[in-house]
């Protein structure tokens, strides 16, 4: 058996965990910066596509501009940033480049070898793969904790419900980014009802079952392992425990690359109840976390 001062050099940290935070989450700002200015953007940036690995976000700094994820004012990782486009009111920026300081210098090195080996070797989810590179930049992303959800969309002869964290609040939207494979992104393209609903962090077995409805949608609501609520305007089969629930409407949609990222207007939101709420957060982060006696509660 392996001591356990040496396993971090055999092993790389996780990529993601799963935590338990209650919102809004407060501990890491992110912050844009360009020539000429800098905002603080924690509540207004969202990813828009995972290759190429891009953010949007409701500020507009130009040709180039670099993000950073920051701790009580310490730059924990950063990434460079080139525009790539424009929706709506929203910018979007091509991630070029990007680091992390959450572990120590040689581990960060060792560390991030082991993850691109890792990457490489993998043949993805269900044949989708990021670059190396872009993977590391992802796990920055991932510094600052992104709340998990499930999506209910219904339509006519189409119900679907499941799991997504690449959803934000941008420019006075909301966005979400699904995968192009995503059955139910036809019927979300023609304007279906849509409902998210924010979990309590004990859901996260269930949430996380409910993945395959990516590729198949759930035609009964009965099915579903736990209790259903209609939401309150449009009637959306929404969980019945959820701590918040939003009603979308969705008004325009975009290929970009690897994802459909739509930007929608939010029609309701219904804080229902207080409570720890399921989120992913990068590993990377949870190591420098636990490093100072302070990991995040893991879900």
């Amino acid at each position: 058996m392996l001591p356990e001062r040496l396993i971090p050099f055999i092993r790389p940290v996780p990529q993601w965990t799963a935590v338990a935070i209650a919102p809004p989450q407060r501990s890491v700002t992110v912050h844009l910066s360009w020539e000429g200015g800098s905002r603080d953007v924690t509540d207004d940036h969202a990813v828009a596509s995972l290759r190429p690995l891009t953010i949007a976000t409701g500020t507009d700094a130009g040709a180039a501009a670099t993000l950073d994820y920051r701790e009580d004012g310490r730059s924990l990782g950063s990434l460079r940033l080139v525009k790539s486009g424009t929706l709506s009111s929203l910018s979007l920026y091509r991630v070029e480049a990007g680091g992390h300081r959450c572990l120590p210098w040689p581990w960060r090195a060792w560390n991030g070898r082991l993850h691109s080996r890792a990457a490489r070797r993998s043949k993805g989810d269900h044949n989708f793969r990021m670059d190396p590179a872009a993977l590391q930049h992802l796990m920055v992303c991932y510094i600052d904790p992104r709340p998990v959800v499930l999506v209910s969309v219904s339509g006519p002869g189409h119900f679907n419900i499941f799991p997504m964290d690449l959803i934000g609040s941008v420019g006075g939207h909301f966005t979400l980014a699904l995968r192009s494979t995503n059955i139910s992104i036809p019927l979300l393209r023609e304007g279906a009802r849509v409902a998210l609903s924010c979990l309590p962090a004990g859901m996260k077995a269930a949430a996380y079952d409910l993945g395959r409805h990516h590729k198949a949608p759930l035609e009964d609501p009965a099915s579903l392992p736990f209790a259903t609520r209609p939401s309150s305007g449009l009637g959306v089969p929404a969980v019945g425990a959820a701590l918040r629930l939003r009603e979308l409407a969705i008004r325009q949609a975009e290929e970009i690359g690897s994802h459909i990222f739509f930007v929608a207007d939010i029609l309701s939101d219904e804080r229902i109840a207080d409570g720890k709420q399921l989120h992913h957060v990068s590993g990377i982060y949870q190591a420098f976390r636990r490093r100072r006696g302070a990991a995040l509660p893991e879900a």
